[in-house]
């Protein structure tokens, strides 16, 4: 049996396409990792839950996150929303998904000094818009200083 090598060659397999393609990998990892940490908002401060179970769940991709912050402002994504535009918002997400549009998560990370009225008319424009499963995010274990 006779095999053909490259001169100068010493027939082994060539790794840098391999190299480059777990570089490339990396990047990526690294890159939707910091996305995902920058799509809440760092000031809003989230209220204590000690007595609420976990819920360590996997999260679907379709799962829509409201902020509400001290002073009553909306935001999804760090972007600031007027009631009526997230109501639009809203409204489309659950006409875009068709039949499967009521079944949208929406988790409201709510500030701990926010009023409870900037809460409930993010609630009510959620359930207007067809939107029933709602969840809030709270921090189970609190740090005492």
């Amino acid at each position: 049996m006779r095999r053909n090598f490259q001169k100068g060659g010493s027939g082994g397999i060539n790794m840098t396409p391999m190299i480059d393609v777990v570089f490339q990998m990396i990047i990526f990892f690294v890159c939707t990792a910091q996305l995902e940490r920058e799509q809440f908002s760092e000031w809003i401060k989230l209220p204590d839950s000690p007595n609420a179970p976990q819920m360590a769940q996997e999260k679907d991709p379709r799962t829509i996150t409201i902020e509400v912050d001290e002073k009553g402002k909306i935001f999804i994504g760090r972007t600031p929303l007027s009631i009526s535009n997230l109501r639009k918002v809203l409204s489309k997400t659950v006409a875009d998904y068709g039949v499967h549009g009521p079944s949208i998560p929406i988790q409201i990370r709510g500030d701990g000094q926010a009023r409870h009225a900037s809460v409930k008319q993010v609630m009510d424009v959620c359930t207007e818009s067809g939107l029933y499963k709602i969840a809030f995010i709270a921090v189970k274990d609190s740090v005492s200083d």
